[in-house]
Order: C-alpha cells, then sequence, then structure tokens
C-alpha cells in the first residue's frame, strides 16, 4: 500500500506520518486530511458547478 501514500502526498501536499523517537510512531493526524479533502473536493466542485452553468450564457450577451 506504500502507492497511496505517495499518491496522498503529491494530491493533498501532506507529509506522510513518521516514526517519533520516543517509539510511538501513532499517526495522531485527526481529521486534517479528512477536512482539506474535503475542502478540495469542495471547491474544485464549485468551480466545474459555476462553469457548467455559465457557459451556456457566452455569446447571448447583448441580443436584446
Amino acid at each position: 500500500m506504500h502507492y497511496l501514500t505517495g499518491l496522498h502526498d503529491v494530491v493533498l501536499a501532506v507529509p506522510t506520518p513518521t516514526a517519533t523517537p520516543g517509539g510511538g510512531g501513532s499517526h495522531g493526524g485527526g481529521a486534517g486530511p479528512v477536512l482539506r479533502t474535503v475542502i478540495v473536493v469542495g471547491v474544485v466542485g464549485a468551480v466545474l458547478l459555476a462553469w457548467f452553468l455559465l457557459r451556456g450564457y457566452r455569446g447571448q450577451g447583448g441580443q436584446d
């Protein structure tokens, strides 16, 4: 499953968790990566929706 870690780093720019010197090695990231993914997908979806809705108005200006 190493390929998923690499994809995660590229798409979300989130560093992979590394082992701590104390030996715990737990992730402890919480909802940060999930929230970042939700925000990115929401913004991209809003841009695509705006483009889809506004593309029908192209070339119709000034025809009263």
